[in-house]
């Protein structure tokens, strides 16, 4: 069963007026509660007066007010055949989808890309398994026998919890995607993305004043990933990419030619696209090959500089849509990746002195 939802909902107003200054936010904020394990761990001043703007913004947001008022969600049950639910993302244009059992009546996990690169990378150079008979299964078997997942609850929030809580979810439990669940019925009403909040910040937050570390450049606040950068050269195969994806847990790589000059930016989302084209039996074709054949409708490489402005890399990134900006000098030669989970935390958990970041994965 394959249930696509597209819907349009009459928004209730924003929970706050969003013409405020940051003395308001400061005088309106309610406290939060003592002893929660999301109070600062000091009580020193903050560098800046307005160092913490973001932080009590999404603080006085909740999930709901992020959510589009037309949307689109694929929600497959875990008796659907594994190649039907991978050709219903493509064709949706979706990364990932809600997993619903009906024997137990309840959503129990989400279905995404990192699934796929792990089955193709696990049984592709296995000669017990061909690839072939793996996707005429059903999304249960895949969970169970072939991914060994553990048997946990589903991450998820609900609407009205805070936005901040929503960021410190995604960032605490190392997940890209957060379901939004009605607790009365149950129901999925949409799945959050650090893409979708950086947006939502990016629309609605023009209406705060900025603060001033906004100014600062990139070779100056150290935001993103500067050491260990997970690239892969031109010439390697597409299962030497996967391998890559699953041992560093990273989301994409800098493609680089011979003199280590990025040319393409090779994502997980591209890889589902191997099942589109019916490519996942050739995994040793070179990058330069998966490159040239993949679709229009791929995030490209967005580069930024050291000397640019923290402010100039948030506008890059939200106008664009995309995940991430290679960070590179004069010579486009990689010298780091700044992702949206980068700057969530360095924008709204960091100014309260909360760090949820060790071992992310860009």
């Amino acid at each position: 069963m394959v249930i696509t939802q597209q819907y349009s909902q009459k928004r209730l107003p924003l929970t706050h007026n969003l013409t405020f200054t940051s003395e308001t936010l400061a005088r309106d904020m309610d406290p939060v509660p003592e002893g929660s394990p999301l109070l600062p761990s000091s009580t020193e001043p903050a560098r800046y007066p307005d160092e913490d703007v973001y932080t009590k913004f999404f603080m006085k947001h909740c999930c709901y007010d992020a959510i589009p008022t037309s949307s689109k969600l694929l929600i497959f049950d875990t008796t659907l055949q594994v190649k039907k639910a991978f050709f219903a993302l493509v064709a949706n244009g979706v990364r990932a989808a809600p997993l619903w059992d009906n024997r137990q009546k309840c959503f129990v996990g989400m279905l995404t890309i990192t699934d796929f690169i792990n089955i193709l990378h696990r049984y592709y150079k296995s000669p017990m398994v061909q690839i072939y008979e793996l996707e005429e299964h059903k999304i249960e078997t895949w969970r169970e026998v072939y991914l060994q997942y553990s048997v946990t609850s589903l991450i998820s929030i609900t609407p009205d919890s805070s936005l901040f809580d929503a960021i410190y979810s995604l960032l605490k439990n190392k997940i890209h995607r957060l379901p939004v669940i009605d607790p009365e019925s149950g129901n999925v009403l949409h799945i959050l993305t650090h893409k979708r909040i950086l947006k939502f910040l990016h629309i609605f937050g023009s209406m705060i004043p900025k603060p001033r570390f906004l100014q600062k450049r990139i070779e100056e606040v150290e935001i993103g990933t500067f050491k260990k950068i997970a690239t892969v050269q031109e010439t390697a195969t597409v299962y030497d990419a996967l391998s890559v994806f699953v041992e560093r847990r990273v989301s994409a790589l800098p493609v680089v030619n011979e003199q280590g000059k990025v040319v393409a930016l090779y994502s997980r989302f591209d890889v589902i696209n191997l099942a589109a084209q019916k490519n996942y039996n050739n995994l040793n074709m070179t990058m330069r090959e998966a490159i040239e054949g993949r679709s229009c409708c791929i995030e490209g490489v967005l580069k930024c500089y050291p000397h640019e402005t923290l402010e100039t890399i948030i506008n890059r990134i939200a106008e664009a849509e995309v995940h991430r900006l290679v960070l590179v000098d004069e010579e486009d030669t990689v010298k780091g990746i700044i992702s949206l989970s980068d700057l969530l935390q360095a924008l709204v958990l960091t100014p309260a002195e909360i760090s949820s970041k060790a071992d992310y994965d860009h």
